[in-house]
């Protein structure tokens, strides 16, 4: 692993123990210890990153795809909860967390997120830093995230307005239920378009 590695694992298992703490505050019907997690998660979360980083990198050696994986999906979950944190923010500001305004809020949320992580994407996870055809690669980047955005925005409606609030769960914790699903199903897809169109080598 190289020392850019390291340091972005630590920052990104930092960036998830924040998000996960302030997103947990806005769940009224989540108890939670506080103090304990307010303690624990910023420690652990990126001592963990970092193992797991590790772990991919040494498979990786013989699995390239692996640690790209690896990398890929810490950038996602930081982009996961950076998006949570928008959709809460939106619903916070209006009042709303259902209808059609909830799936513009979602919309809102995962364009920004992959915003992003495009950076993040190109530059660590697939290590393509050269600037060449940038021009392709951004609307082959925008093709891709806007098929993943559909089927976001898709899954996320259907679970939140057709399927509705299940297990006692209210309206808002519900609503990020649905946006977890969504956004686990257009990773795979995301994962896929950018290593095999995106920052193919």
């Amino acid at each position: 692993m190289k020392k850019v590695d390291v340091i972005l694992a630590l920052i990104s298992g930092e960036g998830v123990a924040w998000l996960v703490l302030g997103l947990l505050k806005g769940f009224k019907d989540i108890e939670v210890e506080a103090k304990f997690l307010g303690i624990i998660l910023p420690i652990f979360l990126p001592i963990l990153s970092l193992v797991a980083l590790w772990i991919a990198a040494l498979i990786g050696k013989k699995f390239l795809f692996i640690f790209q994986v690896a990398k890929f999906l810490l950038i996602g979950i930081l982009a996961t909860l950076f998006n949570l944190a928008i959709l809460n923010f939106l619903m916070w500001v209006s009042g709303i967390n259902r209808g059609w305004p909830y799936s513009v809020f979602i919309g809102i949320a995962f364009l920004l997120a992959t915003a992003a992580k495009y950076w993040g994407n190109k530059f660590w996870a697939f290590e393509k830093s050269e600037m060449v055809g940038v021009g392709k690669e951004m609307t082959q980047f925008f093709v891709v995230t806007l098929v993943g955005l559909g089927i976001n925005v898709g899954i996320a409606s259907f679970v939140v307005n057709v399927i509705g609030p299940q297990l006692g769960a209210s309206p808002v914790t519900w609503a990020n239920i649905g946006a977890i699903i969504a956004a686990f199903f257009a990773a795979i897809l995301n994962f896929l378009g950018y290593k095999f169109i995106v920052f193919k080598k």
